[in-house]
């Protein structure tokens, strides 16, 4: 392996892997080389995702002679919400997989081909049958490269080195880049050739991310394709049982009809929220945890919670939105009507455009920053208030929300994003005990995961014609919770043990 500037390194083995020291290398604008590689595979990798996840919903609901599936509207918002909840569900098993199984970087590689397969799927296989074969490659894909990604950007820095929050932003801004490009050219595409042309351009998106990451793949932390904690191998048959197990009991609901498509969302909300219970409690309750370890999980807990309130909102732009896009925004611009999901473009440019200006006032202000607790409260309090924006023009008809108005909701949204998720996510690398780094990370998805299948259940109150109580209801509890987090903010970060 290549060794960077100021790198030292130790004799690596099976036993022993090598240890890396990046402390020194500022060759990737302040950062870590390695950092470069990641931003780039995580770019085209939101690329892909967000370019299929941006017409999935008219995809679902769309009658088969305008290309679509044809499924009523209410059950496909809920569908993408389950899907969106599956993916971040599918975390815990990439996580688990890298922690005992094969080290985050080998999951992190074999999870692209996977999302690229899952693409593929859906740009060839037509109806149902490639959206259950393209959604499921696609979740399992994404979820173990969301929870390795991190965790291989979380080993370049040192615990107390003063640049990790700036290179999370980095690497946000990337994936932000890979959202604003991907439903930009699938809307595209998908409004004037189809929706299985735009369903192959995400997959050649991710074929480019797996080209570019195996030019530096050599270049990465050699500790990343390690297992912090392996399974030992009288334990190996573990892994294919759960699976069998999981796939047993989905088909038997499915087949007898507890599980359907109307219900999908609840159901994924419910196992992710399952998921996290118990994942909690393996981490409060083993011995491998030290006292110091269990105290900063716990803390955990509360943020878990008030991320997954936020999410809860915030995807809905995937469903609701799209959905108030197609039906309640004025999308003319001088005589031209730009496509549906372009919705989705408005934060990825205001991420981009803020993500450098939050990552610089994080390192200016160093230890004086707000702590981790006080901009998740302030996080919920302003897309709470972002929700109650869309009140004004909730009995105004059809196609008549500004676009301008639009903007600056999605504004509010973006603010609201950066103080809670990539904050979120550097704060989970730093919780977490040392021998479940990856897992730790997959909790922190998975509160996104329980919040995107909420956003999935709650899309199924959301009418076009009664928008008034859906926007204040969920804005107002949003709102209360953000004020409940900041009250808390000083205990909760106690317990953190000296992590802010």
């Amino acid at each position: 392996m290549a060794t960077a500037p100021g790198q030292t390194a130790q004799p690596a083995g099976p036993a022993a892997p090598q240890v890396e020291d990046y402390t020194h290398d500022r060759r990737f604008f302040g950062h870590p080389l390695p950092l470069a590689q990641l931003f780039g595979l995580e770019m085209w990798e939101r690329f892909s995702y967000y370019g299929m996840t941006g017409i999935l919903a008219l995809y679902l609901y769309f009658s088969v002679s305008e290309g679509g599936v044809g499924l009523a509207q209410p059950t496909a918002l809920a569908i993408v919400g389950a899907y969106g909840g599956a993916v971040f569900l599918a975390t815990i098993l990439g996580s688990w997989v890298a922690d005992r199984l094969l080290g985050s970087e080998t999951v992190l590689f074999w999870s692209a081909v996977t999302i690229m397969a899952g693409h593929i799927a859906l740009a060839l296989l037509p109806g149902l049958a490639g959206v259950a074969v393209g959604l499921v490659l696609v979740a399992l894909g994404s979820g173990g490269l969301k929870a390795t990604a991190s965790a291989v950007v979380g080993s370049l820095y040192t615990e107390q080195d003063t640049r990790r929050e700036a290179g999370f932003s980095i690497f946000y801004m990337g994936v932000n880049i890979g959202a604003l490009l991907g439903p930009l050219l699938t809307g595209w595409l998908q409004s004037s050739i189809g929706f299985h042309i735009a369903f192959g351009t995400a997959a050649a998106g991710m074929a480019i991310g797996l080209l570019i990451y195996l030019t530096g793949r050599k270049g990465l932390p050699a500790s990343a394709g390690f297992a912090v904690n392996p399974l030992p191998r009288r334990r190996l048959w573990v892994l294919p049982a759960a699976l069998f197990g999981v796939i047993a009991v989905v088909t038997a609901l499915w087949t007898s009809g507890l599980m359907n498509g109307g219900n999908l969302a609840t159901w994924t909300a419910c196992v992710s929220a399952g998921a996290a219970v118990a994942y909690f409690a393996v981490l409060l309750t083993s011995r491998q945890t030290t006292p110091v370890e269990k105290s900063r999980t716990l803390s955990f807990i509360p943020y878990f919670i008030a991320s997954a309130g936020f999410w809860s909102l915030y995807q809905q732009i995937f469903n609701v939105m799209t959905a108030y896009s197609d039906t309640q925004m004025n999308r003319v611009i001088l005589g031209w009507e730009f496509p549906i999901n372009w919705i989705q473009l408005i934060p990825p440019i205001f991420v981009i455009a803020l993500a450098p200006i939050a990552s610089a006032l994080w390192l200016k202000l160093g230890d004086r920053q707000p702590s981790s607790y006080v901009k998740a409260g302030l996080a919920l309090a302003i897309i709470g208030a972002a929700y109650l924006l869309f009140l004004p023009y909730a009995q105004a008809g059809e196609h008549s929300t500004p676009l301008l108005w639009i903007v600056l909701i999605m504004a509010l949204f973006v603010v609201a994003e950066l103080l809670i998720s990539p904050i979120g996510l550097s704060l989970s690398t730093r919780l977490a005990p040392k021998v479940f780094t990856s897992q730790m990370i997959a909790l922190f998805y998975l509160s996104s995961g329980v919040g995107t299948a909420l956003s999935g259940v709650f899309s199924t109150y959301y009418r076009a014609d009664a928008q008034a109580p859906y926007w204040t209801t969920l804005g107002l509890s949003s709102i209360a919770l953000g004020v409940l987090v900041l009250l808390l903010a000083r205990p909760f970060t106690r317990l953190m043990r000296g992590v802010r």
